[in-house]
């Protein structure tokens, strides 16, 4: 059974990696889908500071940041080290996309379904990581040979 969960979290992974992966080749790309998240008020004068230390626009931040993430917690799940806490990263990190990407509370028809699938789909996926935050790398009793 550990080899059919170690299999399951690799090409689980792989989502994350591949996904992350893309965001960083394509930037400008990520940059432009970035641009609709609106951060709260509080944050502006925080926001202008990262932009004035790093000569970026906070979109490409965020676009830098969530390949980031995507891309290392993607590898750390693979590699089962730090699994909990990159599965609990990640949690939030699709919760936050759903939230903003696949808004179909505030869409009609065919888009609605469409965001509306993206959106349990993702869902899905939340459940996958808080399975493997669950399980995480606790050392497990041998399990028992079956007796003919």
């Amino acid at each position: 059974m550990p080899a059919f969960i170690t299999f399951g979290r690799v090409l689980f992974a792989v989502l994350f990696i591949v996904s992350g992966a893309s965001k960083l080749l394509d930037l400008t790309a990520t940059t432009q889908m970035t641009e609709k998240i609106v951060l709260p008020a509080m944050l502006a004068t925080y926001t202008s500071q990262l932009e004035g230390l790093t000569g970026m626009s906070m979109p490409q931040m965020l676009a830098i940041a969530a390949g980031a993430i995507e891309l290392i917690c993607g590898f750390m799940i693979a590699l089962n080290f730090g699994a909990r806490f990159f599965a609990l990263l990640l949690i939030l990190f699709v919760a936050c996309a759903t939230f903003y990407f696949h808004d179909f509370w505030n869409q009609t028809g065919a888009d609605a379904r469409n965001n509306m699938v993206h959106a349990l789909k993702n869902l899905s996926i939340i459940g996958a990581l808080f399975m493997i935050a669950g399980y995480g790398r606790m050392s497990r009793a041998p399990e028992p040979a079956y007796d003919v």
